[in-house]
C-alpha cells in the first residue's frame, strides 16, 4: 500500500491511498483542481479513483466532494449522518444518491484488495469517523479531527505499519493568538482537535517497531508550524527512550503533495 498526503491543515484535507489494484481518497476539502493537481503530480489519474472516503461534513474535508464525484462518477463512503449533512450543502451542488455508500463505525467494508474500517471520534460533526485500511503489506491508520483519544481509539489504531495523525495546535499559540475565546474553547474541547503535545501523547502510546513511518496532519496555519509539530513529537519519543532509528517522522504538508509512502510486507 501507498499513502500521499495531497493538502493537508484547517484549509483544507486531501488523502491518497493506493494499492496495485486500488486507488482511493480520503477526504476533498480543496478544489477539484487543486486535487486534479495533486494526483497528477504522483501519476494518478484522476477517472482511475475508485472511492472516496469522507470522515465528516466540516468545508475542509468536503469542498471538493460534489465537483469530483459528478466529475469521475466516483463512490462515495460516509456515515449516514454524514451524508445527509453534506446533501444538505448547497456548495456542494448536486450529488447524486446512487454514488453513495452508507458505512458504519466499527464495521469494515472491503474496496477492492483493501480492508477498511472506519472508527467513531469524538468531533462536532454529524457521526464523523476516521479509517483504517489493511492488506497483506500492512496497515495504515488515519486520525485527524479527533477531538481526544481513548482506547478505543488506540485499539483501532494499533498495529499500523504507517500513522497519519493530527497534530493541530501548539497549545500556547492558540491561547495567545486572535481567536475568540469561544473558538479557542471549542479546538480545545474534547469535540475539537488534538494539539502538538496530544500527539505526542497518542503516539508515544502506540509505538512499536511495527510503526515504520509516521506523518503528522491537519496542522493549524494560526496556530502551529511544521518545525514545532515536528520537534514536540520527536522530543517526547526522544524522552520516552525511543530511538529515532526505528520509525521516519515527517509533516504533512499544506498546500503540496508530500512524498509518497510506501508500505511492503517485505520491509
Amino acid at each position: 500500500m501507498k499513502l500521499c498526503s495531497i493538502a493537508s491543515g484547517s484549509s483544507g484535507n486531501c488523502i491518497f491511498v493506493g494499492s496495485e489494484q486500488t486507488n482511493l481518497l480520503v477526504d476533498v476539502g480543496i478544489s477539484a483542481k487543486r486535487i486534479e493537481y495533486g494526483l497528477n503530480r504522483i501519476d494518478i489519474h484522476p477517472d482511475t479513483i475508485q472511492g472516496i472516503l469522507v470522515t465528516h461534513e466540516h468545508s475542509d474535508h468536503i469542498s471538493g466532494l460534489g465537483v469530483m464525484a459528478r466529475r469521475y462518477h466516483i463512490p462515495i463512503y460516509a456515515t449516514y449522518e454524514t451524508a445527509m449533512a453534506f446533501r444538505r450543502s448547497k456548495s456542494l451542488g448536486d450529488i447524486s444518491e446512487e454514488l453513495i455508500n452508507y458505512v458504519e463505525p466499527d464495521k469494515a467494508f472491503m474496496i477492492n484488495d483493501i480492508s477498511i474500517e472506519p472508527f467513531s471520534t469524538s468531533h462536532d460533526a454529524a457521526n464523523p469517523v476516521c479509517y483504517t485500511m489493511q492488506m497483506d503489506s500492512g496497515k495504515i491508520g488515519i486520525a485527524t479531527d479527533l477531538g481526544k483519544f481513548d482506547d478505543y481509539i488506540l485499539s483501532k489504531l494499533n498495529g499500523s505499519d504507517l500513522l497519519l495523525i493530527e497534530a493541530n495546535h501548539d497549545i500556547n499559540m492558540l491561547m495567545v493568538g486572535k481567536y475568540p475565546y469561544y473558538l479557542k474553547q471549542r479546538i480545545l474541547g474534547e469535540r475539537g482537535h488534538l494539539s502538538n503535545d496530544s500527539c505526542a501523547d497518542l503516539i508515544c502510546k502506540l509505538i512499536e517497531k511495527k510503526n515504520r513511518h509516521i506523518i503528522l496532519a491537519h496542522l493549524s496555519k494560526e496556530n502551529n508550524y511544521e518545525e514545532l509539530a515536528y520537534e514536540t513529537v520527536l522530543c517526547e519519543l526522544s524522552r520516552l527512550g525511543t530511538p529515532s532509528s526505528d520509525f521516519k517522522l515527517s509533516v504533512a504538508r499544506r498546500d503540496v503533495p508530500s512524498d509518497m509512502v510506501v508500505i511492503s510486507a517485505n520491509l
